[in-house]
């Protein structure tokens, strides 16, 4: 009997290959290079990713599907594929530092493994595809934030990170196993025509599975793992996990409750509405009571969860594209706010805690502005993105009838204010404690500033562009 091989259109996953074959070379590569040749990795591993983001063009409105679901070539899938590949290559830039000893291959590769887990997050139909892309994620996300292995910070946060995250994948993993013994399928398009809907072990399942992704967003109060992992992790990687696991949770959050349970939304949208005004709140009172600057941020990045928990509250294609936008805006504002806490480390400045930003903006002109610009866009200001954005998200939730809710966010947004304008003040309105140190910051790290604020400012300026592409990942949506 002859053996049919179904047909498979690799369209749908050249970017993951892409990505998967450019880790495999990133590391295999590195034993063979002496520390000089090592300098060529990083230049390998954005190569790889500007490949994988040229792969991603064609399926734009292609609304292609293999393996029942399982991978997806749909708008809303491109674009999330994007996000995840600008914030891994501004990651790679804020990384590729100025160093007789260059971080080795398996630092890059484990930042593109993690992409490549981000990316089938957010093109799948299917739980159990959902989970291995987290799996595939979390994974190198657990080593690289242990990266520096001499510093005890540094294991600490690892360790911290692994516990939390494997006792968040049980909850998801056990909720996945209950929808499955209840409707006998994992793919989110059978589950929307299931008779089982209603049944207390599915809702048990559901519930599950909420907690298991809203670790994976930092929402309360799943989100009490974020501070000490971001102070201790090495800060480009706390940038990248600011960014794109954030991005990618709600990529499945989007995914499973939107266009996948939508049906199903009087069941679980009471218990949303208080996870985004809990998140939002607690994340911007306890950011306000933070010294060190990571700190601050880890909680500022807890409150932005919550603003696009709103997005998921409100629903419907403003809703989606709303957190798309927003989710690109924020992976700027919060990986330029890192690099700039970098170059202040490059140029050997201290660059931990708030009175070390004392008139840095004086010293440093250009950093300053940066910072300011980055500061001025989280706390939600015009003309930056960062307003733009909160504005999509709060017209989404008044649109579709949730004016207190947008009320709430609209007040935490103002709560927010004082903390990110506090650094400004501290650095253009405080005397420098030390001199100017003439020291270059590394050209990769320059180029990382200049995008960031080019897109903060442009997006700003001119937000038409990207919001209708962003309208438009709602259309072949795998509905």
């Amino acid at each position: 009997m002859p053996i049919t091989i179904p047909s498979i259109d690799f369209r749908v996953i050249m970017p993951e290959i892409v990505i998967t074959l450019f880790a495999c070379l990133v590391m295999l590569l590195e034993p063979f290079l002496s520390n000089q040749r090592k300098r060529i990795l990083p230049h390998l591993s954005w190569v790889g990713v500007l490949i994988a983001a040229y792969f991603c063009l064609p399926l734009w409105n292609s609304n292609l599907s293999v393996w029942n679901g399982q991978a997806l070539g749909d708008n809303l899938a491109v674009i999330f594929k994007f996000i995840f590949l600008v914030g891994t290559l501004l990651t790679i830039l804020i990384s590729h530092l100025k160093s007789s000893q260059p971080l080795g291959g398996e630092y890059y590769s484990l930042i593109l493994f993690s992409t490549l887990g981000m990316m089938i997050m957010g093109s799948s139909s299917d739980l159990i595809v959902i989970f291995l892309g987290l799996e595939v994620m979390s994974i190198a996300l657990y080593v690289l934030a242990g990266f520096n292995r001499t510093d005890l910070k540094s294991n600490e946060s690892a360790m911290k990170y692994f516990l939390m995250g494997a006792f968040s994948t049980g909850f998801l993993l056990y909720g996945i196993a209950l929808i499955y013994g209840t409707t006998g399928s994992t793919n989110l398009n059978s589950l929307v025509n299931s008779a089982y809907l209603t049944e207390p072990l599915f809702i048990t399942g559901l519930g599950l599975l909420l907690v298991g992704l809203g670790f994976k967003v930092a929402a309360v109060p799943f989100h009490m793992w974020v501070p000490d992992v971001y102070e201790g992790a090495p800060t480009p990687i706390t940038a990248f996990m600011a960014a794109g696991p954030k991005a990618a949770g709600f990529a499945a959050l989007l995914r499973v409750f939107l266009i996948g349970l939508g049906p199903l939304s009087p069941t679980w949208i009471t218990i949303l509405w208080i996870l985004a005004v809990l998140t939002m709140t607690l994340g911007n009172v306890f950011a306000i009571a933070q010294m060190n600057i990571k700190r601050m941020l880890a909680y500022s990045s807890i409150a932005h969860a919550g603003y696009i928990l709103i997005t998921v509250v409100a629903g419907g294609d403003v809703g989606v594209s709303s957190a798309v936008f927003y989710l690109l805006v924020y992976s700027l504002m919060t990986i330029g706010s890192f690099a700039v806490i970098i170059a202040l480390g490059e140029k050997g400045e201290k660059n931990e805690e708030l009175p070390d930003y004392r008139g840095l903006g004086l010293k440093y002109p250009l950093l300053g502005v940066f910072m300011a610009v980055f500061m001025v866009s989280l706390s939600g200001i015009p003309p930056t993105a960062g307003f733009v954005g909160k504005f999509y998200i709060f017209s989404a939730a008044v649109k579709n009838g949730y004016l207190g809710l947008a009320i709430i966010g609209v007040l935490n947004s103002l709560v927010s204010v004082y903390y990110y304008l506090r650094i400004v003040v501290i650095m253009f309105m405080q005397e420098a404690p030390s001199p100017v140190i003439i020291r270059q910051v590394s050209w990769s790290l320059q180029i990382a500033l200049w995008l960031t604020t080019i897109g903060i400012l442009g997006l700003g300026i001119f937000p038409d562009f990207l919001f209708e592409i962003s309208k438009q990942s709602f259309i072949f949506s795998g509905r």
